[in-house]
Order: structure tokens, then C-alpha cells, then sequence
């Protein structure tokens, strides 16, 4: 590990006052690496070997953005301010930008709306999804909310910063992979038709005698994701078969990158996209609400989820298996909305339906 993680609990952002009780140090937490993005842009070697350490064995870390990233640390706390903004509006209000019947993810999600587990208990958080191509105007506007309409430029700016971490992310592990310059990258263009998005969350203190799953356990569905939280609940389950459920403790300064279900099946199982969940916060964190600023990146609408050719570092598929032939766009669009009761109602209970890339998060490299 290149450096154990800090134990300062703070905002992600120089620009954004807040307090908050601090995080515990009597819950288990996860063995991510902290790695820094300085470092991995002028490729020194040890910093690489932990990156790639990281997206082989557990497919999460810690980035330390101070330096190099502060504008996107700027621009993130500039975000949760608006993400405040955002959720306090009216409910009936909020769910006038729910666009699900239109067969997308993008815009809200209100709390209640996803089955989070086989026992059919409901999720516990409000989200609102901001498409990449919209903001950058290759496709339709879509209808927002003045309080976003009104922060487009923002959003945009934010959207390119976290672009061009997941860059460097791709670049290096296209370079791991002795793929051919370029291979994953060409997949993933900032001016391509694709899902990428930002998405806003909040999830309110639960219950005393009724706290479960704000977000059940899931991949995520697309390649790279680029997270800023404040607040403990996000939880990984380490693979192997006898791991247990572990805290990702937030760090001042820092992003928490992980590998999506894309990348997974670009590789064949060589890197991995683990299963993660979000619960009440730990500790004296129980009663406070819970808001995140993430950065969704997927490969663009028409590239097939499979195997990729010109490595001999990709593990090859057993004899006789045939590869799913699934565009990245339906991938999203089944795994985002599968699990929506008012579009599948009971079948939504049907994880099989919906399901990523668990099975092989769990496997022991």
C-alpha cells in the first residue's frame, strides 16, 4: 500500500463549510489503497503497480486529488450545495423530471421507487441523474429544474474535470493491458454518444427501529466511477467467500474511484467491479443526511460489452462459451431500470433479470 488512509473526516472541498460528527474507529472498514493522482500522471512506477494492484484485486481506491485536482474538488463542494438546493424542492415538483416511462435513467428517482433486495424492501435515497450529452449538447435538452438549468456551465465544467480523472484511469489500464494506443479510450470519447452522467443523492436519516439498505448491494454498470462523499454507509463486500461487509471511510481531499461491470467484461474478469451497498452511517453519523456527487462513466452507446481482442494479458473464454451480444446502451438501460417497480412491478423482484457482473466480483483471482 502506498500510504495507510488518514483518519480526518472532512468535506471534499476547500470552498464548502460544513461539521459532522466524526467517522468511528470501532467499525470495520475496507482495505482500499490510496493512491495519488499527481503521481499516477507522471506515471511513476510504484504509484502504477498500486493502481493496478488495486483495480485487479478489489476494483476500489482511494484518490488523493489535492494538487493537481483541486479544481475538481472546488467544483464538487460548488455541486453539493446545488445537490442541497435540489432535493429541497417540493416532491410533486421533483418528479416532474422522472423520465422513466421514456425508457431513461436520467433525471429523478424518487425514494421507494427500486426494490434494494431479494426480500423486496425499497431503497432508501432520492437521486437525480444529469446526462453527459446533454449538458454537452449532443443530444435534445433534456427538461431540468431551474436550480440545475440554472448551474449548466458548473455541471459541465465538473463533468470534463471527472472526465479527464477516468481518462487517466482508462489510458493506464489500457497501457497494463498492452492493448493497442488508444484501444479503450476510442470507446469511451467525451464527444461520443454515451451514458455518462452526474448523479446527486440524498439519503435522509432512517428509523431507530427500522434502519435497512438506502441502496442494495449492486455493480456498477458501466466502466469507471468517480465518487465524492462525506458521510460513512458506503459498504463493500471484499471478494472470497467468507468476506464480510466493510465501511469505505471518506478522506479529506480525496475521490473513491472504482471499476465498472464494462470493464469486467472487456477483460474477461481480469479487472473487477465490485459489489458494494449503501446503509446507514456508522457511529454518531446515524442521524445526519447523507448526500454524494458521483461521476457515472460508460462506453459509448453502440460498443458491445465483450472480450477484447490484441491482448495476451486477457484471460480467454473457456471452449464452447459464447459471449452475450449486448450493447453498452441496453446494458445501462436494463441494469439502471430493471429494478423499478412501476415499470416491472413484481418482476422486479427478479435479480436475475437485472443482474451485473456480481458473480465474477466475488471470485478469487
Amino acid at each position: 500500500m502506498s500510504s495507510s488512509p488518514a483518519d480526518t473526516v472532512a468535506a471534499t472541498s476547500k470552498s464548502s463549510e460544513f461539521t459532522q460528527p466524526p467517522f468511528p474507529d470501532n467499525v470495520p472498514t475496507a482495505p482500499l489503497l490510496r493512491l495519488s493522482l499527481g503521481k499516477l500522471m507522471n506515471r511513476e512506477a510504484d504509484e502504477v503497480s498500486q493502481f493496478t494492484r488495486a483495480c485487479e484485486d478489489l476494483g476500489f481506491f482511494y484518490l488523493d486529488l489535492r494538487g493537481p485536482g483541486d479544481a475538481i474538488l472546488e467544483q464538487s463542494g460548488k455541486l453539493f450545495d446545488v445537490g442541497n438546493e435540489l432535493f429541497d424542492l417540493p416532491l410533486q415538483e421533483k418528479k416532474k423530471y422522472n423520465f422513466e416511462k421514456f425508457n431513461s435513467y436520467l433525471g429523478y428517482k424518487h425514494m421507494g421507487a427500486n426494490i434494494a433486495d431479494k426480500d423486496g424492501n425499497l431503497d432508501r435515497n432520492e437521486f437525480y441523474n444529469v446526462g453527459k450529452d446533454d449538458i454537452f449538447e449532443l443530444c435534445p435538452k433534456w427538461p431540468a429544474p431551474d436550480v440545475l438549468e440554472s448551474r449548466r456551465s458548473l455541471i459541465k465544467t465538473f463533468m470534463a474535470s471527472a472526465y479527464s480523472i477516468v481518462s487517466l484511469v482508462l489510458e493506464l489500464l489500457n497501457d497494463h493491458l498492452s492493448l493497442p494506443t488508444g484501444t479503450l479510450q476510442s470507446m469511451h470519447r467525451l464527444e461520443g454518444h454515451g451514458g455518462d452522467q452526474v448523479r446527486f443523492i440524498k439519503a435522509p436519516p432512517q428509523p431507530q427501529d427500522d434502519r435497512s439498505i438506502a441502496l442494495g448491494e449492486h455493480t456498477d454498470f458501466g466502466s469507471v466511477t468517480v465518487l465524492f462523499n462525506r458521510l460513512g454507509g458506503l459498504q463493500i463486500l471484499p471478494p472470497g467467500q467468507d468476506a464480510e461487509w466493510c465501511y469505505v471511510k471518506p478522506l479529506q481531499g480525496h475521490a473513491i474511484i472504482n471499476l465498472g461491470d464494462a470493464l469486467v467484461k472487456f477483460t474477461n474478469g481480469l479487472l473487477r467491479s465490485n459489489i458494494h451497498r449503501v446503509v446507514s452511517p456508522p457511529g454518531e453519523q446515524v442521524n445526519c443526511t447523507r448526500y454524494s456527487l458521483v461521476y457515472f462513466n460508460r462506453p459509448e452507446d453502440h460498443v458491445i460489452l465483450r472480450r477484447l481482442a490484441n491482448s495476451d494479458r486477457i484471460p480467454r473464454l473457456p471452449d464452447g462459451v459464447v459471449e452475450e451480444e449486448v450493447t453498452s446502451k441496453d446494458w445501462i438501460i436494463r441494469r439502471a431500470l430493471g429494478s423499478r417497480i412501476s415499470l416491472h412491478g413484481k418482476d422486479a423482484l427478479d435479480f436475475s433479470l437485472h443482474r451485473g457482473t456480481e458473480a465474477i466480483s466475488q471470485r478469487a483471482h
